[in-house]
């Protein structure tokens, strides 16, 4: 496979259907040794089911899995950390990869659990988790989808996964695209997998699918990101990690020299356009993960289609940056210190939603 190609797939057998694609694709030409150990880094942001569309389908992953057993890979790692708020060993269980990890003799790893050590990331010092020393050949299988805060996450974005649950905090507090792209500079898959078969466009953690059922295949994270910035109508310039990782050196977002190539199946119409409710206006938003702020946004939405979110009186606070500080109205932990603070790491979106639409009606 070159570096300028993706490798694409349509179908509903989705396990034989990745497991055809990987050999169309050239990756046993890229793998090492037998005796490597592969590790396998899908999104399990969260427990919820792949057809929700926020995590990656066991189907797709049963068949990088088969794919490699039946050329004599049998040291495979399955490595995950959900984000702040979530627990992995719940998205392991509830996702289908305990019964996976069985079926198939591998092993699950839960990043939330290990341990980090500091590596130089283009000149910033980030913090990584210890067992991505281990492994020999990683190969990541991301969601396509939206983000509530980037606007999409693919390839470069599923690489968090792989850092301590305080790094994550931090990342929020340093902009996030910024340490988003330094990571891949130090963790660069040796391939990648795009589950695209049914991803929520809007939020990551799922909950409004769109079918596409597709899946493809490629070694360069720039090239994928940019791409999903094409299939749903953003600039690149939108998402602001994919040049910065670009002129790090981790890969190329010219679309111009991008060969796209179907194997079977026929596309489905382009993606459509997302037009979400701007509801940003009332928000003060400082360094917010993105666990909290992914479950305010559809609340604010809610409120919104009911004509009661003009009604607020002052914007609701979100984020680590408001720690230590008083106001009138915030949501989670970091903002316990408000007169009105909706508790929670993170909320609960429908406890958000109660909550401000009460205050709403009392404000009135």
């Amino acid at each position: 496979m070159k570096k300028n190609e993706i490798w694409r797939s349509y179908g509903t057998d989705y396990k034989d259907l990745t497991k055809r694609l990987l050999r169309q694709a050239g990756l046993a030409e890229l793998l090492p040794s037998q005796d490597a150990r592969i590790a396998i880094k899908p999104n399990l942001v969260t427990p919820s089911p792949a057809e929700f569309g926020g995590t990656t389908h066991t189907e797709v992953v049963a068949g990088i899995i088969e794919f490699l057993q039946e050329r004599g890979f049998y040291d495979i790692i399955i490595a995950e950390g959900s984000w702040v708020g979530d627990r992995t060993e719940e998205a392991f269980e509830y996702c289908g990869y305990r019964n996976l990890a069985r079926s198939y003799h591998v092993t699950l790893l839960d990043t939330q659990k290990e341990k980090g050590f500091t590596v130089d990331c283009g000149g910033e010092k980030l913090t990584i988790c210890r067992c991505v020393k281990d492994w020999d050949f990683l190969i990541n299988v991301p969601v396509l989808k939206g983000h509530c805060q980037t606007h999409i996450t693919c390839a470069l974005k599923n690489m968090k996964g792989l850092i301590p649950n305080s790094e994550k905090r931090r990342f929020h507090t340093m902009g996030l695209h910024r340490p988003i792209a330094l990571l891949n500079t130090f963790l660069k898959p040796d391939f990648i997998v795009i589950d695209h078969i049914c991803g929520d466009l809007s939020f990551e953690e799922g909950g409004n699918p769109v079918v596409r059922n597709c899946v493809m295949a490629a070694t360069d994270p720039v090239l994928v990101d940019s791409f999903v910035c094409s299939l749903l109508k953003y600039r690149i310039e939108d998402v602001p990690y994919i040049r910065m990782a670009e002129k790090l050196g981790v890969g190329s977002s010219d679309l111009s020299s991008l060969h796209l190539i179907t194997c079977e199946g026929t596309p489905y119409e382009d993606l459509p356009a997302q037009n979400l409710l701007d509801v940003s206006y009332a928000v003060d938003e400082f360094d917010s993960c993105s666990a909290c702020y992914g479950v305010l946004i559809p609340a604010l939405e809610r409120l919104k289609e009911e004509n009661l979110l003009e009604k607020l009186s002052v914007p609701v606070a979100i984020g680590q940056g408001h720690r230590k500080k008083t106001g009138k109205l915030g949501v989670g932990t970091c903002t316990h210190g408000f007169l009105t603070s909706i508790p929670g790491c993170p909320p609960k979106e429908d406890d958000i939603y109660l909550a401000l639409k009460e205050y709403i009606l009392k404000d009135s």
